[in-house]
């Protein structure tokens, strides 16, 4: 392994962890902010999800017999679940960057407490996206809502159950992306198995007939993603659907920790 040392005449013993977590967060939120592909993925998620918003309402009110009442809510859950791809490649070049750059062995040197440096990114990452996401979902709610005033509504509580679902969904699949990113250190890697797992595998899989790929199928993040936010797999429930995420989830941060503290950073 590498051995990082600090600055000359610094010693970061001397410092407590939580001031180290802090000014990493810090450094960790500025360089995210100060890539452009941060602001083009940001774009292109606010176009779906708006966009997928904006089109739901006007056929609402184009409809020959148009709802009355109904919740405009709804198209966040089918708005979220193209959408979170932009956020997923959006956390998962923010961690692998380093590694095309080179910037991981400076970047340690600041920090040579790897696990602060691993929290600080995860926390920044999966807390930029998850908000994001969550944000641009109220947006698609609220573009439906006015594009097909006054046939849809906007009650509160459903609001607010449908906007915690999109932040599980995408704090998940975020905290994915971050193990694989470290765990991979290869950005081309890192997307091709985020949507191997979230999309491809679970829709491929059971179209084989086979029952064993149908029950592999149901232990994917994707299919549990699509459970949570659309409500249309088979076999599966919200509770499920909440642990194969949030196992995911874990393992991929479990696994990308231990490699990054464990092997060479610039490996």
């Amino acid at each position: 392994m590498t051995t990082l040392t600090a600055a000359p005449g610094t010693s970061t013993r001397d410092t407590s962890t939580g001031r180290v977590l802090a000014r990493a967060c810090a450094a960790e939120w500025t360089r995210l902010w100060t890539v452009k592909a941060t602001w083009w993925f940001l774009a292109a998620a606010a176009v779906v999800m708006l966009g997928i918003g904006t089109i739901a309402g006007l056929e609402a009110a184009g409809d020959a017999d148009p709802p009355q009442g109904d919740p405009a809510w709804a198209v966040s859950r089918i708005s979220a679940m193209p959408a979170q791809f932009a956020l997923l490649a959006l956390v998962l070049l923010a961690v692998t960057s380093d590694y095309a750059t080179g910037g991981i062995v400076p970047a340690l040197q600041w920090t040579p407490r790897r696990t602060v440096l691993f929290v600080a990114r995860a926390l920044v990452t999966v807390g930029t996206a998850t908000v994001a996401g969550v944000l641009l979902a109220a947006g698609s709610a609220v573009a439906a809502f006015t594009a097909a005033r006054p046939l849809l509504r906007l009650p509160v509580d459903e609001g607010l159950d449908v906007l915690g679902t999109v932040a599980v969904v995408l704090a998940a699949g975020a905290a994915l992306a971050v193990g694989l990113g470290f765990l991979l250190r290869n950005a081309a890697g890192g997307l091709v198995t985020v949507f191997l797992l979230m999309l491809l595998l679970p829709l491929l899989l059971p179209q084989f007939g086979y029952e064993w790929m149908t029950e592999l199928a149901l232990v994917l993040p994707g299919t549990g993603a699509a459970h949570l936010l659309l409500g249309e797999v088979p076999g599966m429930t919200t509770t499920s659907s909440s642990v194969v995420l949030a196992a995911w989830a874990v393992g991929a941060v479990a696994l990308g920790w231990a490699r990054l503290v464990r092997d060479d950073a610039n490996r």
